[in-house]
């Protein structure tokens, strides 16, 4: 496991030249030889990357289905994180960009407060971005005006320009996000199905001994990462996560609440309250009205 801290490390063990500018480097990845004889490779990377996997071989699949498009692949990486691929040879080898960012780059600007906004960097490999032949050629532009400028005379304006760039190059990551989850509402609506099922079989069960299913676990349970379900729930429904998994345990409560005769203190601990108080604060936020108000309506 390599511990990569700057962006001159991992130059270092991809056998790349020394990086041109220590906070801020564009990688050929047809020019990637990892230093190693082991045929995977692993290492926590301290800085932000942004990959343009280019010529992709065969259709890549997600949730039992192929994707639409066979441009150009982007994935995007935050730093601490770990990364492992595998350093066999292909039959066709790899091409595309690396966009290489350092947080010291953007120490002291807006871009460092509103980096974290973009959640696409915590999405899984799985959940990468497809872009068509048009949206690939805006994304190249924008790393060939990020290396011209690292490449000419560092300037006072030098680090505003490349961040300005980077912003933009961002904003129309987000965008094309927000596409495909339009374009691919059919899978969308697929996990959507799957995540109604395990909640509905989340409250069939009593949840004395357990807790309230939570973003984490039902993203686990759908093989995809809590900030991509997060996004594909806020695109086809409006509503977040928690959102989603309060109104199913409020349709769960009002049904238990209106056909046993359990307290309103027995339902919350079945639904996975630790203290009823609780249970009724949010039952009265999401209803007007009190767990005891709404049962008693029904006697």
């Amino acid at each position: 496991m390599y511990n990569l801290d700057t962006i001159a490390k991992f130059h270092e063990i991809g056998g790349l030249p020394k990086p041109e500018h220590p906070m801020v480097s564009l990688v050929d990845y047809g020019a990637v030889e990892y230093q190693t004889t082991e045929k995977e490779i692993s290492w926590v990377q301290h800085f932000y990357t942004i990959g343009l996997k280019r010529n992709i071989q065969g259709k890549f699949g997600y949730g039992q289905q192929p994707y639409d498009f066979d441009g150009g692949l982007i994935a995007c990486i935050s730093p601490r994180q770990v990364v492992k691929l595998s350093t066999q040879k292909q039959i066709e080898p790899p091409s595309g960009y690396l966009l290489c960012i350092h947080p010291e780059f953007i120490w002291n600007t807006p871009l460092a407060k509103t980096i974290h906004h973009y959640q696409f960097f915590d999405y899984s490999v799985n959940e990468a971005l497809f872009l068509s032949e048009k949206e690939e050629q805006i994304v190249l532009d924008i790393l060939n005006n990020i290396k011209r400028e690292y490449h000419s005379n560092i300037d006072a304006f030098s680090q505003n320009i490349i961040i300005a760039q980077i912003e933009l190059l961002l904003n129309y990551l987000e965008r094309f996000y927000q596409r495909q989850f339009i374009t691919r509402k059919k899978n969308g609506h697929q996990i959507l199905e799957k995540l109604e099922t395990l909640l509905s079989e989340c409250f069939s069960e009593s949840l004395l001994d357990k807790s309230l299913p939570t973003a984490q676990y039902l993203a686990s349970k759908l093989n995809i990462s809590p900030n991509y379900l997060g996004s594909l729930l806020k695109s086809l429904t409006g509503q977040s996560t928690q959102q989603h998994i309060h109104y199913k345990l409020i349709e769960k409560a009002k049904e238990k609440l209106s056909t046993t005769d359990l307290s309103v203190s027995e339902i919350a601990y079945e639904l996975g309250f630790e203290h009823p108080q609780s249970f009724s604060k949010l039952f009265k936020s999401k209803t007007d009205q009190s767990p005891l108000e709404f049962k008693q309506a029904f006697r």
